[in-house]
């Protein structure tokens, strides 16, 4: 009988290529199909969004609110131009990158962190975007990350305790200076990871389920402190873009709170916002939302001008960019060779 040579299962390299594409292609339209469901579920399925989002468009075409509505649309490319200007400062510590990529990988990040749980996903759409140091890249948008929580926690914190000196603990002075002396000391603690690195590495390596993330974040104590500065400036001057949209929506919805109790009462609603974890980006529009309505209400403020508002900055800053991210998304490379050239 003729010997009948083995055959080989093993799989050409032709093979492998067309399952990583067919992977990534149902990849990229299972993210388009679950981010357009969410967005027409928050933006028009749900009544109250669907009703301040009719609001923001009449009050964008007609009446005294276009003005600060046009403002707040405007100000929607400033803000996420920053978030972009902030990866490519952390980005090019890493490896050469142009600003023009840098931009690319927020808005894919925005549009994956949409779909995950706590916004995951926009380390992901981040680190597809690098050609190489990846592991790296995660500690790398820990740290830009981490930099708008320390701005957002020191305004915050500063304007709950407004709110908490003078309507709830008026009359309490030794409480009220306990109180501040306690808001202090947290805000120290928050900057200490930033500026002393090294010590958040060794409080992971004590803790044994914390372990597995240092090597994560090895690459912190590499950036400089003045880095670090130029970071946490940009962090706030995006901090200061969000509360303007804010302060602009509340003007177009007729809500007119003093300057200062008003900005305590946005930086507390974020502060409370970003504190509580979340599934998606929709799930965060109830707390913003709560928060707000509940402490622009001490200011005397009605709560439907304060929803409309707070419902609107989702839609302008959120739900408008994902959908734009859907774009590069579809055209994202996920398999790179380390040599490529891609601008």
């Amino acid at each position: 009988m003729p010997e009948h040579p083995l055959q080989n299962y093993t799989q050409k390299p032709e093979q492998v290529t067309r399952r990583r594409r067919g992977l990534v292609v149902a990849g990229k339209l299972l993210i388009t199909g679950l981010t357009l469901g969410l967005l027409y579920h928050s933006v028009f399925a749900d009544k109250a969004t669907a009703a301040a989002w009719r609001q923001l468009l009449a009050s964008a075409l007609t009446g005294a609110g276009q003005a600060p509505v046009l403002a707040a649309l405007a100000l929607v490319p400033v803000n996420w131009g920053l978030e972009a200007w902030k990866w490519w400062r952390l980005a090019r510590h890493l490896e050469p990158v142009s600003f023009r990529r840098s931009f690319r990988a927020v808005l894919v990040g925005l549009t994956l962190g949409f779909v995950t749980p706590n916004r995951v996903g926009d380390y992901a759409g981040r680190i597809i975007e690098l050609k190489s140091r990846r592991l790296d890249a995660l500690g790398a948008v820990f740290l830009g990350r981490y930099c708008q929580l320390v701005v957002t926690v020191l305004a915050g914190t500063a304007g709950l305790l407004y709110f908490l000196l003078t309507f709830y603990l008026r009359g309490y002075p030794a409480s009220g200076l306990g109180l501040v002396v306690a808001t202090v000391l947290l805000n120290l603690l928050v900057l200490l990871p930033l500026y002393r690195s090294r010590l958040l590495l060794a409080a992971l390596t004590l803790v044994r389920p914390l372990r597995r993330f240092r090597r994560y974040l090895a690459v912190m104590p590499t950036y400089s402190a003045r880095a670090i500065h130029v970071v946490l400036a940009i962090s706030a001057l995006r901090y200061a873009v969000f509360c303007a949209q804010f302060g602009l929506l509340l003007l177009a919805y007729d809500a007119h709170a003093p300057f200062g109790p008003g900005f305590a009462a946005i930086a507390g609603t974020f502060l409370l916002k970003s504190l509580v974890p979340s599934l998606n980006a929709l799930a965060d529009v109830g707390v913003r939302e709560l928060s707000a309505t509940h402490l622009f209400g001490l200011l005397h403020e009605p709560a439907l001008p304060v929803l409309s508002a707070s419902l609107s900055l989702w839609v302008l800053n959120i739900a408008l960019p994902s959908a734009a991210g859907l774009l590069f998304v579809l055209r994202l490379k996920v398999f790179r060779k380390n040599n490529a050239d891609t601008p």
